[in-house]
Protein backbone atom coordinates (compact mmCIF):
# COMPACT_ATOMS: atom_id res chain seq x y z
CA UNK A 1 0.00 0.00 0.00
CA UNK A 2 1.40 3.20 -1.01
CA UNK A 3 1.99 6.15 1.53
CA UNK A 4 -0.10 8.97 0.45
CA UNK A 5 0.35 12.40 1.50
CA UNK A 6 -1.68 14.16 4.49
CA UNK A 7 -3.83 17.45 3.61
CA UNK A 8 -1.62 19.24 5.61
CA UNK A 9 1.21 18.02 3.63
CA UNK A 10 0.03 19.01 0.42
CA UNK A 11 -1.04 22.28 1.49
CA UNK A 12 2.64 22.83 3.35
CA UNK A 13 4.19 22.25 -0.44
CA UNK A 14 1.65 24.50 -2.01
CA UNK A 15 2.84 27.54 0.81
CA UNK A 16 6.78 26.33 0.21
CA UNK A 17 6.35 27.27 -3.24
CA UNK A 18 4.36 30.24 -2.79
CA UNK A 19 7.27 31.53 -0.26
CA UNK A 20 9.83 30.33 -3.04
CA UNK A 21 8.51 31.90 -5.90
CA UNK A 22 6.60 34.68 -4.98
CA UNK A 23 8.45 36.28 -1.83
CA UNK A 24 11.60 34.76 -2.40
CA UNK A 25 14.90 36.54 -3.76
CA UNK A 26 13.57 36.13 -7.39
CA UNK A 27 10.11 36.46 -8.20
CA UNK A 28 7.90 34.15 -10.66
CA UNK A 29 4.74 35.87 -11.06
CA UNK A 30 3.29 32.98 -12.78
CA UNK A 31 3.19 31.19 -9.59
CA UNK A 32 -0.02 33.22 -9.09
CA UNK A 33 -2.00 32.35 -11.56
CA UNK A 34 -0.91 28.39 -11.13
CA UNK A 35 -2.00 28.47 -7.08
CA UNK A 36 -3.41 31.66 -5.89
CA UNK A 37 -7.67 31.47 -5.25
CA UNK A 38 -8.75 33.65 -8.48
CA UNK A 39 -10.39 35.82 -5.34
CA UNK A 40 -7.23 35.16 -3.43
CA UNK A 41 -6.96 38.00 -0.52
CA UNK A 42 -3.32 39.00 0.58
CA UNK A 43 -3.43 41.22 3.79
CA UNK A 44 -0.25 42.67 5.93
CA UNK A 45 -0.22 45.22 8.21
CA UNK A 46 2.27 47.72 6.56
CA UNK A 47 -0.15 47.52 3.27
CA UNK A 48 -3.35 48.27 1.79
CA UNK A 49 -5.70 44.52 1.40
CA UNK A 50 -4.73 42.99 -2.02
CA UNK A 51 -7.79 41.33 -3.40
CA UNK A 52 -7.71 38.82 -6.76
CA UNK A 53 -4.26 37.47 -8.96
CA UNK A 54 -4.12 40.68 -11.16
CA UNK A 55 -4.12 43.29 -8.00
CA UNK A 56 -1.71 40.84 -5.92
CA UNK A 57 0.66 40.55 -9.66
CA UNK A 58 0.09 44.47 -9.46
CA UNK A 59 1.36 44.76 -5.63
CA UNK A 60 4.51 42.60 -6.20
CA UNK A 61 5.45 43.99 -9.64
CA UNK A 62 5.59 47.45 -7.68
CA UNK A 63 7.44 46.34 -4.37
CA UNK A 64 9.88 44.66 -6.50
CA UNK A 65 10.38 47.57 -8.33
CA UNK A 66 10.79 49.72 -5.79
CA UNK A 67 13.13 47.31 -3.35
CA UNK A 68 15.05 45.15 -6.31
CA UNK A 69 16.77 43.09 -4.31
CA UNK A 70 13.66 42.41 -1.96
CA UNK A 71 13.38 38.63 -0.27
CA UNK A 72 11.31 37.14 2.32
CA UNK A 73 12.61 33.54 3.37
CA UNK A 74 11.12 30.67 6.14
CA UNK A 75 12.78 30.69 10.09
CA UNK A 76 10.74 28.06 11.43
CA UNK A 77 9.25 25.00 10.60
CA UNK A 78 5.45 25.29 8.84
CA UNK A 79 2.70 24.12 10.80
CA UNK A 80 -0.22 22.89 9.73
CA UNK A 81 -3.82 22.15 10.72
CA UNK A 82 -6.90 21.60 8.66
CA UNK A 83 -6.97 24.04 5.61
CA UNK A 84 -4.60 26.32 7.25
CA UNK A 85 -0.54 26.83 7.22
CA UNK A 86 1.64 29.52 9.51
CA UNK A 87 5.08 30.21 8.45
CA UNK A 88 7.52 32.59 10.40
CA UNK A 89 9.90 34.80 7.87
CA UNK A 90 12.28 37.08 8.00
CA UNK A 91 13.84 39.48 5.26
CA UNK A 92 13.76 43.07 3.41
CA UNK A 93 15.82 45.18 0.72
CA UNK A 94 16.49 48.26 0.05
CA UNK A 95 14.92 51.17 -1.71
CA UNK A 96 16.77 51.78 -4.67
CA UNK A 97 13.98 52.06 -7.37
CA UNK A 98 10.90 53.64 -7.65
CA UNK A 99 9.18 55.55 -5.68
CA UNK A 100 6.61 53.31 -3.55
CA UNK A 101 3.74 54.98 -1.89
CA UNK A 102 1.85 51.09 -1.03
CA UNK A 103 2.68 51.71 3.01
CA UNK A 104 0.03 52.90 4.56
CA UNK A 105 2.20 55.12 6.90
CA UNK A 106 3.21 57.04 4.20
CA UNK A 107 5.21 57.05 0.66
CA UNK A 108 8.83 56.71 -0.35
CA UNK A 109 10.36 59.35 -3.35
CA UNK A 110 12.67 58.01 -5.24
CA UNK A 111 15.76 55.36 -4.36
CA UNK A 112 15.95 56.45 -0.83
CA UNK A 113 18.72 53.45 -0.31
CA UNK A 114 17.12 53.00 3.06
CA UNK A 115 17.67 49.13 4.16
CA UNK A 116 14.83 47.66 5.95
CA UNK A 117 14.54 44.21 7.56
CA UNK A 118 11.98 42.58 9.39
CA UNK A 119 10.57 39.70 10.71
CA UNK A 120 6.49 38.49 10.42
CA UNK A 121 4.12 35.51 11.07
CA UNK A 122 1.99 34.58 8.63
CA UNK A 123 -1.05 32.42 8.10
CA UNK A 124 -2.23 31.08 4.63
CA UNK A 125 -5.20 29.31 3.95
CA UNK A 126 -5.38 26.59 1.42
CA UNK A 127 -8.38 25.04 -0.21
CA UNK A 128 -8.04 22.76 -3.26
CA UNK A 129 -4.48 22.87 -3.75
CA UNK A 130 -5.21 26.83 -3.94
CA UNK A 131 -4.36 29.94 -1.33
CA UNK A 132 -7.62 31.95 -1.06
CA UNK A 133 -5.88 33.61 1.77
CA UNK A 134 -2.65 35.22 3.21
CA UNK A 135 -2.95 36.95 6.49
CA UNK A 136 0.22 38.31 8.26
CA UNK A 137 1.26 39.67 10.84
CA UNK A 138 5.16 42.12 10.19
CA UNK A 139 7.35 44.22 12.21
CA UNK A 140 6.00 47.03 10.38
CA UNK A 141 7.29 49.56 12.95
CA UNK A 142 10.67 48.34 12.06
CA UNK A 143 10.38 48.41 8.60
CA UNK A 144 8.89 51.95 9.06
CA UNK A 145 12.01 53.08 11.14
CA UNK A 146 14.12 51.93 9.17
CA UNK A 147 12.51 53.72 6.14
CA UNK A 148 12.59 56.95 8.08
CA UNK A 149 8.55 56.73 7.53
CA UNK A 150 8.55 56.85 11.42
CA UNK A 151 10.24 58.29 14.02
CA UNK A 152 12.38 56.63 17.10
CA UNK A 153 11.94 58.56 20.58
Amino acid sequence: MENQKSKEELNKEVVVRWFTHFWGETVDLSIVDEIAAPDMLLKYSLHEPRNGREDIKAFMTDFRAAFPDLNFWGTADLIAEGDYVVGQWEGGGTHTGIAFGDFLAGSLPEATGRKMHFTGTTVLKVVDGKIVEEIGLDDGVTALTQLGLMKTV
